[in-house]
Order: structure tokens, then sequence, then C-alpha cells
């Protein structure tokens, strides 16, 4: 196939091109229209059609005679258990989850926050949630119960599924307290709280309001999937914006498919029958899109792995799911291989594996650099293959099509444009820039199928987060450039969203959490280049006149409100107490001098013309040397 003639008949006739993929798909009523756009202006997909994407990732294959076929291999290092459902078997268990919802009075429309490990509750949970047309928000279990509060406000569920706990390598982590102390905080109260017992921790059931799954599940009738409109809400993921309130991505469950299916043999080369592994968490949008409904939409059989990289028992781990799954493909973020490649520069492990079945290694969350490229190449001598995609879009933006026409690969890029995707780089006044010319990158309207329609009642902030910038685009908030040859490079972010092991965290929502401590006046978080995370946040901070604290009591006791208001997961770990922060006359704090601060010698730092005083970058500059920030670490 010819990837030019592909993309550009994408871009040329985006109708007509999502038209045909569409078509390839089981619809209970074929859409009216194409593409559309409401009354606010905003644009839609497959209008007037009707399906249930429960029914395609489950029914459609059964009815096709691949019942037997695996769908999904648990396996679970942390709680040594391994299983596998058929399709046949999975869409059973969704069927019975259905049931069991319905029985609580949930519906189409309705929503249902799910808040549990990766086991494979979570997938059913997820899938019975859109088998009735209901509306499921996931968050990732190591979210801390003021995060969950937050999300359950802004979705207001009728239901919260969870289960009695996560395991994190050898450590129990109890859910019953967090969800206890989220439904405390939280001023909507959900109907029904759902556990998942698990052996490793016990709950106490509140009467009327909490309930045992499998009691529920056991009794449940069987629910048929529910044709719903395209157009409708599949799910709500929350992600980080800089305000530090998270920002519920609305998808809609007829475009979402088309997209998946298009990927799955187009970027990824998969089909039905072969293995496909994501090492993610369906907390995040990788999980939702490529280890749930992706894969199954496809008829591939899918890994859900609850483990590490490492230490689930060795550095072995990725080596040994891929050689006894046989997986085809393989996906996660480069801050898992960077942990295998501390632990096993050698990769001494991977010679105790046949990973011959493996073709293609995919990678994407954060940047790829160049030294986990090159030994990811060097080890597996396979291709891998970094792409770039968002929350917001659900679905790779620029990728090697390996299903297409693979490009060669040019270090620091992720290659070429995926169909439907019209980039371009924009100046700050919104004006198209040259090739290698480094400015916005910003996606000509429509996006295609799949992408975010709006937030989740919030059209306004959608505007103004994604379209009011540059009018007729979608800001991505990243920067970079494109070559002569079509190539894309994504440098960064360009707000202040900071990305933790391939995690978008808000350094706002940080700041917030900080500024709340006693002894603080303000603060900075900013997020410094680490060889593991990629990067982790780093707080600045001017302590109140008078306070009486030392730096490490200070330091701990900041890294534990971070975690305990936002989680483990924001791995906040360094605090430097300063006399004053860098700002602009009018009081913006610096904080992309911090930043490059951390990357370069003061010297090579320009003094901004709007700064109010320029010792404070002195100041920030010695702060690092003397914390070992940054370029210091390893002095």
């Amino acid at each position: 196939m010819d990837y030019a003639k592909i993309y550009q008949e994408s871009i040329r006739d985006p109708e007509g091109f999502w038209k045909k993929q569409a078509d390839r798909l089981a619809w209970h009523e074929p859409p009216q229209q194409i593409l559309s756009q409401d009354e606010n202006g905003f644009y839609h997909w497959f209008k007037g059609g009707k399906l249930n994407i429960s029914y395609l990732a489950l029914d459609a294959h059964v009815d096709a005679g691949r019942g037997d076929q695996v769908a999904i291999y648990y396996d679970s290092p942390v709680s040594n258990t391994k299983t596998s459902f058929t399709y046949r078997q999975l869409r059973d268990d969704v069927t019975k989850a259905a049931g069991m919802l319905r029985s609580l009075g949930v519906g189409h429309g309705d929503r249902v926050v799910i808040y549990m490990p990766m086991i494979p509750e979570a997938v059913i949970a997820m899938l019975a949630c859109a088998r009735l047309g209901a509306i499921h928000s996931v968050v990732f279990g190591g979210f801390a119960a003021n995060e969950l509060a937050i999300r359950i406000d802004d979705a207001e569920p009728k239901a919260v599924l969870t289960a009695s706990c996560g395991i994190e390598f050898e450590r129990v982590i109890p859910y019953q307290p967090l969800v206890n102390e989220a439904l405390k905080r939280a001023n909507h109260s959900p109907n029904h709280v759902v556990y998942v017992k698990r052996p490793e921790a016990e709950v106490e059931l509140q009467p009327g309001r909490d309930h045992d799954w499998h009691e529920l599940v056991a009794k449940a009738e069987p629910a048929d999937a529910v044709p719903v409109d395209a157009t409708d809400p599949l799910y709500i993921l929350y992600t980080s914006g800089t305000t530090g309130k998270p920002k519920g991505v609305v998808r809609e469950g007829g475009g979402y498919a088309v997209a998946l299916n298009w990927s799955m043999e187009a970027i990824y080369d998969l089909h039905p029958g072969e293995v496909f592994w994501t090492a993610s968490d369906v907390g995040w949008v990788v999980g939702h899109s490529y280890i749930v409904y992706a894969p199954l939409i496809r008829g591939c059989s899918s890994v859900v792995y609850e483990g590490k990289p490492v230490r689930t028992p060795d550095a072995g781990a990725f080596w040994r799911v891929i050689s006894e799954y046989g997986a085809k493909a393989f996906f996660t973020a480069p801050t898992a291989f960077r942990a295998v490649k501390k632990e096993d520069p050698e990769a001494q492990h991977l010679g105790k594996y046949d990973i011959s079945c493996l073709k293609n290694v995919f990678v994407a969350g954060e940047r790829l650099d160049p030294p986990t490229y090159e030994w990811l190449a060097d080890t597996l001598k396979r291709p891998v293959i970094d792409h770039w995609w968002q929350t917001e879009t659900g679905w790779p933006i620029v990728a090697n099509p390996m299903g297409i026409e693979p490009h060669a690969v040019k270090s620091g890029s992720a290659t070429k444009p995926v169909a439907g995707y019209d980039i371009r780089v924009l100046d700050d006044a919104g004006a198209e820039l040259p090739a290698r010319e480094q400015g916005n990158l910003a996606i000509k309207l429509p996006l295609p199928p799949g992408c975010l329609p709006t937030l989740w009642n919030d059209d306004e902030r959608f505007r103004k987060s994604y379209l009011e910038r540059f009018p007729g685009f979608y800001d991505t908030s990243d920067g970079g450039f494109i070559d002569e040859d079509g190539y894309v490079f994504i440098m960064g972010r360009v707000d202040d969203v900071i990305n933790v092991a391939g995690h978008r965290l808000s350094t706002g929502e940080m700041e917030e959490v900080i500024g709340d401590h006693a002894a603080v006046a303000e603060c900075a978080v900013v997020g410094i280049h680490d060889e593991l995370k990629g990067e982790l946040p780093v707080a600045f901070v001017v302590l109140k006149d008078g306070a009486d604290i030392e730096q490490e009591q200070l330091e701990k006791e900041l890294v534990k409100r971070i975690r305990d208001e936002i989680g483990a997961i924001a791995a906040l770990r360094q605090v430097a107490i300063v006399q004053k922060l860098p700002k602009t006359r009018s009081g913006k704090i610096l904080r992309k001098s911090i930043r490059t601060l951390a990357k370069e010698d003061r010297n090579s730092v320009p003094t901004p013309s709007t700064i109010d005083d320029p010792g404070s970058l002195d100041e920030i500059a010695d702060a690092m040397q003397n914390h070992r920030i940054g370029r210091y670490a390893n002095q």
C-alpha cells in the first residue's frame, strides 16, 4: 500500500475515506451523516448511526465462529495469578456484569466510575458499561482520595466499581480507605459502591451502599448489548489541565471504534487471532485504547498485565510475557524500558526467553530519547516505533505505519502524520512556519474520528483550551517542527503540564498543594529531565517570614502532601528553599527560565528583558547546584 496516497485521500476527502473504514464494522444502523457540526460548531462523526462497542468487541467475534479464541490473557506476577478468557467466556462475563449494573439502576447515559487495579474485572466493567450505553470514567488506582473525589464530583456517577486492593510490587494498597475518604470529600454521593474482593485485603461493606461484586454478578440476569447513537459518549477520561482541575475528555463510541479498528491494521500491523501486549494501565488512555477496545474490536488476543517491568520478579518480566503469550507486537512507555536498562544494561535476562514471535516494538507517552532508542534497537534487533498522541486524540497522531508502508527512521522523530491528521507548525500569531522552523504544533480541523468532540459539561473550557488560540485548528500544546521530508519532531509541552513516566500531571495542581503548607509563601514546580522517568517535578519554595522549619523536614512534609493529595505517581522528591522566584514585572513566574537553568550553565541562559530581579535566576542556579538538581545531579 502507498502511504502518500492513503494520507492524501484522508485529507482531501475525509468523509469518503472514513466512510470506507466505517463500512468494515457491524453497525446496527448505518450512519446518516459521516461528518457533521453541532450548534457550537463542534464536529461529530457518523451521526445517525447506531452500534454498540461491546457488541463489536465480543458478540461479533462469537457470532463469526471465533468464540473459542482467547480474548484476554491475565498475568499477575504480584498476586501469582494467571488465567485467560475466550471471546465467549468474556462475552458471558460482561453480559452478567452489565446485568448487575442494570440491577443497580444503571442505564443509558448514566455514569459509572471505575477505580480498579489491573485485574480482569476492570476490563469487564468497562465493556459492561458500554453494553448498556452507560458512560464509564476510569480513575487510575494509584490516584489519591482527593483526585478520586474531584472526578466523582465532575462525572456524578450512579455507581463506583472498585476492588479491595491494588498490589505494588510486594506492597498491598487497600482501596477501601481511599474510596471512603473520597466519598467524604465529594459533594456528589453515588448510590452504590461495588467491591471486587481480593484475598490480599478485606473490606467491610456498608449496608445499603456497598456490595460484593461476585455476589451481585452471580444473581444477575445477562444483559444484551443496547444499540446506541454513534455520537453518544462512551467514556470520560480525565487528563491534567494547567488550572489544577482535570479536564474530562469525552470519547464518542462510533468514531472511536472506526479509528481504532483502522489503526490496528495500518499502524500496528495486527490481524485477527494475533497477540498484542500493551504494558500500561486501563486508568490511562493507552489502556483504554490498546489494552481493551482496539485489540478486541480487531479480534486479537490482548494481555492484561498486573506487574512492573522490573522486580516482578526481575528485569526479564517483559521478555517472559512476550514469549509466554506469543506477542507479535509490544507497546509501552520509554520509561519502562529505561527501568529495564538500568537493572539489566546487558539484557542478560533476554537470553532466557524465545521472543521470535515479536515483530515490532511501539513506544509512546513521552519522548523516546536517543540512548533508550539505541539500546532497544541494538538489544532487540527489531523495529522500534516511536509514535505521538494524546489523551485528547485517543489514538496516534504521528506514527510509522507498519501495516501500510514503514518509513525510514529519523532519530528524534515519530515519523509522519497518521491518516486524518493535517498537522501544521504555527508561530504564536497563527502564521504557518516553513520546514525545520520550530513553533506550535496544531491540527487543522476537523479532527479525524476517535478524537474528543468536547469536554464533559464544559464546552467553554474545550473552546478556550484547544480552539481559541488558533482559529480553525486544534492546539496540541506541544511544540516542534516538520522537516522537508514531512517528518514531525516533537520538542515537548508548551504549557505547565509535565510528563512523568508517560503520565501527564499538572504542575499548577502541585503548586496548589504545596502552597497550602503553613510555612510556604509561594512556590514554583517545574519538570526536570530524568533518565528513568523522562521528567520529575522539582519544587522551588519561598518561605513565609518567620517560618521556622528545616529543609529536610519541609521536603519530607511536602513530598507526603503531594503523595496524599495527588498520588505517588507524581514522584516529587526534591524541594529547594529559595529567597525569591524569578518573575516578570507583572508577577508571572518564569518557569521556562527555571527549566532552562536545569540544562544549561547560568552564563548561557539569557536574562529576559521582562524580569523583575535578575539576581533571582542566580539564586535558582545556586539552589540547583546545592541540591544536585538537573545538570548538577551527577556532580
